[in-house]
C-alpha cells in the first residue's frame, strides 16, 4: 500500500515532528509513506470571509498538485463520517482489496477546506466533533494509521 499524507502548513514544534517520525518509522513496515507539506496561507483576523476563500483556493491548489491522478483521496474533515479504529481499519483494508492501494490523505489548513478540494475527496472522514490544531491532527492521523494496520493483522498494539 502506498499512503501519502498531504497537509498545509509545516510542523513547528518539535514533539510533534518526533511523534510524526516515530509513527511515520512503524508504518513503513507496513506501507510505503511519503507526508508531503503544502505552504500555508498567512490569514488575517480581519480577512474577509471572500479573502479567506480565496486562501483556501490556492492552497487546494497546492494540496491538490501533490495527489496523483490515480490516488484514492480521503479527506480529514469535519463534516465527514465518523468512524471506530476497527472500521477505519476495515475501510483501508477494503481499499486495498479492490486494487486501491494508492491512498492520499489530506489535512486542511486552519480555515478548513475549499470545496474543490473535497470535490476531489472519494471520502471524508471525521475524526472527532472536536477541532485540532492541523499539526497536531498529522499525528492523530498516523497514528489510527498504524492502528489500523495491527488491527489487520490482529498484533497486540491495538488489544
Amino acid at each position: 500500500m502506498k499512503i501519502t499524507v498531504v497537509a498545509v502548513g509545516k510542523i513547528k514544534e518539535p514533539y510533534l515532528a518526533d511523534a510524526v517520525a516515530e509513527y511515520s518509522k512503524r508504518i513503513s513496515r507496513y506501507a510505503r509513506l511519503d507526508i508531503v507539506s503544502v505552504p500555508e496561507e498567512a490569514i488575517s483576523e480581519t480577512d474577509s470571509p471572500a479573502r479567506r476563500a480565496e486562501l483556501r483556493e490556492t492552497e487546494a491548489e497546492r494540496m491538490l498538485a501533490k495527489v496523483r491522478p490515480s490516488s484514492t483521496v480521503i479527506a480529514c474533515d469535519l463534516a465527514g463520517r465518523e468512524m471506530t479504529s476497527e472500521q477505519f481499519a476495515a475501510m483501508l483494508a477494503a481499499h486495498g482489496l479492490a486494487g486501491r492501494s494508492d491512498i492520499a490523505f489530506l489535512i486542511g489548513g486552519p480555515t478548513g477546506f475549499a470545496p474543490r478540494a473535497l470535490e476531489r475527496a472519494d471520502d471524508r472522514v471525521c475524526f472527532s466533533q472536536m477541532t485540532f490544531p492541523h499539526q497536531l491532527m498529522r499525528v492523530i492521523l498516523l497514528e489510527q494509521i498504524y492502528r489500523a494496520f495491527k488491527i489487520q493483522r490482529n498484533e497486540p498494539y491495538h488489544l
